[in-house]
This record gives C-alpha cells, structure tokens and sequence, in this order.
C-alpha cells in the first residue's frame, strides 16, 4: 500500500532536503530520526557485500558505537542478531533499523534524507521495492553560493579561484543525474521546487501528501514545528541574526554580473530545462576555460563515485558522516 511505503528525501546539498525531511516529521506520520543513515552512501561502499557474514560482522562493530545507532532508541544486540542472521544488502540493513524503529514508535511507516541517495536511487529501488522518493530541486544559482560559502565542493588545485562555478557544476551533475534515475522510476518518483516549498508551502505539501498517499496540513506542522522548520538550516546564519533570512533569489543580491553570467554560460541549459529564468535572453558561449571546467568536473564525479561502488577504493570511504561515540 503506498501510504505504508518508506519515504526517501534526496536532492544536492543546500537544496532543502533537511527541510522537506523535517517538515514530514513535524507532520506526526513518522519517526523522529534526525540523522542521516548512510547506508548506500558510506556502509556499502565500507564494508562491502553484505551477503559475507563477516562483512555484516565488521558492520556492526562501528554502527553501534554510532549516533545513527543510539538515535534508533532500539537495543544495539537485539538489531545486531537480525543484522546477522537475516539481511543480505544495505537495503535489508536500512529497512530492518527503520521498520523496527517505527514500529517500536508506534509508526506505520518511515522516512530518511539524504542529499546523496540521490546518486543511489535505482541500487536503493531494486533492494527497497516499495520506496518513494522526492527530489527537491533549487536555483542552482542559490545552491552554487551556498556550496562556495561553505566550501563544501573542493576543486582541483589549480581551480581553486573557480570554486563558485565548481559548486554549479557539481548541483547540474548531481540534478541531472538524479532526474535521469527518476525517469526510470516512474510514479515512486517526484520533483518539488524549494522555493514552491518556502513560497507556496500548503500547495507543494498537498502534492507531496498527494504523492505518498497522507494528508499533510501545514497549519498542524507549524504547531510542531522540529528541527529546521523553526531553526532553519542555513549557510548564512548572519541573515537569520539580522532578521534579512531571505532564502529564496539570494544570488541576485550576492552575486556580481560577471559572476551571474559565467554561471549562466555553464549551467544556463539545465536551469531552463527546470523553468528558471536566465537573467538575459540568451546565456553568454562559455569562453574556453569554462569548457573545460564543464569538460572535466562532471565526468570526474562520476569516475569518482564508479570507483567508490565498483573497486577496493570503497574501503576508503571517509568514515566521519557515521558518527562514533567513544
């Protein structure tokens, strides 16, 4: 039944994934697990196929000296005797957390976030048959500033002065990507705008709810208000302090001509395709150190997270999003 069927919030950091999460929790449908579970982004690549008994073993070890472990409320030895006895992929991992969680909770169903199930949503879909997911697209403008104001996308070396048009390079990767998987998924799979959630928060909550199967009342939400819903998740605290937090448009404000124009010229394509407007008719031909920064970027991050799936470099995978308590 689809409003029994978990829930899977994705989209590229800084897009309101946090948001649209905490605003389902706020809703009363689902349990409370402020975290983001990790599973098909850090445990798989980790500790590898989890139908070799010893793989689930060294799983165990670290997820229950975790965060996202305590967060659950469940009892780490009676999760560890299922893990062990009873999964064969991170999907089973994920669902038996989670389903024993909700139902420890008193929930008929559950819902996670994660800005990078986005890359994972077909792995995600074949071991999770049941799955939903909403994709939350912003301005890659908006999302671009943010990602450079916090230094979260990490250009080569020697592009370091580029790092804004590095940042937009990796949300249009990361959109066409997960909107190339939505396509397969058909209807378990949807698109909301940010700024429709800030702007038109009733109207895109009735089409989520819509979607998976739940009435969901904004007015009741505001009541609850958990997390980011009454303290907002942003890159530009000093906004909030000064009482200018203006989430919607701010790269029109922060953001120089010139800027605005080389971010056009890169990812001005895949911004019409989603229906914002360019600030000129026609987006300036990117000049040849733009072309190659488009040549290079995209099919780096894809090499990049083949790499991380498909060979032994997985075992590296930075650990530090499983948050380990002493």
């Amino acid at each position: 039944m689809r409003d029994r069927a978990p829930i899977f919030v994705v989209g590229s950091a800084r897009s309101g994934n946090t948001l649209l999460y905490h605003l389902l929790l706020s809703s009363g449908h689902f349990p409370q697990y402020r975290t983001e579970p990790v599973v098909f982004d850090v445990l798989i690549p980790r500790f590898g196929d989890f139908r070799h008994r010893r793989n689930r073993e060294e799983l165990m070890k670290y997820w229950v000296r975790s965060t996202q472990c305590r967060l659950t409320g469940l009892d780490p030895q009676q999760i560890t005797d299922r893990v062990l006895n009873k999964i064969s992929t991170g999907g089973d991992f994920l669902s038996t957390v989670m389903e024993e969680m909700a139902r420890a909770k008193g929930y008929k169903r559950w819902a996670v976030w994660g800005p990078d199930n986005l890359l994972h949503m077909r792995a995600i879909k074949s071991q999770i048959p049941k799955a939903l997911f909403i994709h939350v697209i912003r301005d890659g403008r908006d999302v671009a500033y943010a990602l450079h104001t916090k230094g979260f996308i990490r250009p080569f070396p020697w592009d370091r002065q580029h790092r804004l048009l590095v940042s937009a390079l990796h949300w249009r990767w990361k959109v066409q990507t997960g909107r190339r998987s939505g396509r397969e998924l058909g209807e378990d799979y949807i698109e909301i705008r940010f700024e429709d959630l800030v702007l038109k928060p009733q109207q895109t909550l009735d089409q989520v709810g819509e979607f998976i199967g739940l009435p969901l009342d904004y007015d009741h939400i505001q009541s609850s208000q958990l997390g980011v819903v009454s303290a907002p998740n942003t890159s530009f605290p000093s906004e909030l302090r000064s009482g200018s937090f203006e989430p919607v448009g701010r790269w029109k404000k922060q953001l120089s001509t010139e800027e605005v124009q080389q971010l056009e010229s890169l990812i001005g394509d895949e911004l019409e395709e989603l229906k914002y407007p360019l600030c000129g008719p026609n987006p300036q031909k990117p000049h040849l150190r733009l072309r190659t920064l488009r040549a290079i970027y995209p099919p780096f991050y894809s090499l990049k997270e083949w790499s991380r799936l498909k060979t032994p470099l997985g075992r590296f995978v930075n650990m530090s999003r499983l948050v380990l308590q002493n």
